[in-house]
């Protein structure tokens, strides 16, 4: 399972109230995506609300593709910007209040522990993959990157 299948709303009830319509907690599921940033939905959030939804929008949904939101851009943006959290020194705890500044989403510490685990074994793997290769500066990318996560 992905991360971002692991990333919730925050305060999901009231915004349910806010907006009348029932809609799922997880941050990028397809229901939830449509009924927050199209239209009616977006409109009936209180202020605060509403600008850190359109943060949210212009941080991952800013995409050309013809089928955004549900093209994956979002979850790699979203990705991406948990790994650049990490690297900036942030643990687990820290990163899950960070994303709840940020974006009113939240996450269990656990599973960003996990994800950020298993992206490390990930660059080990392929670290490893092109050094028996031959591929020494893709090896030592993904050594960069790896220490840039364990630091």
């Amino acid at each position: 399972m992905a991360i971002t299948d692991k990333i919730y709303i925050k305060n999901h009830q009231q915004l349910v109230s806010q907006i009348e319509t029932s809609f799922p907690k997880s941050a990028f599921s397809g229901a939830t995506l449509d009924i927050l940033f199209q239209g009616e939905g977006l409109a009936k959030l209180d202020d605060a609300t509403q600008d850190r939804v359109l943060d949210f929008a212009e941080d991952f949904l800013d995409c050309d593709c013809q089928a955004n939101p549900h093209c994956g851009c979002a979850e790699e943006k979203f990705v991406r910007y948990l790994l650049e959290l990490r690297e900036q020194g942030l643990g687990p705890d820290a990163i899950v209040d960070v994303m709840g500044d940020d974006y009113m989403l939240y996450a269990y510490p656990g599973d960003v522990l996990s994800f950020l685990d298993n992206s490390v074994r990930t660059l080990e793997a392929v670290e490893t993959l092109a050094d028996v290769e031959g591929h020494h500066d893709a090896a030592k990318q993904a050594q960069r990157l790896r220490g840039n996560l364990v630091r």
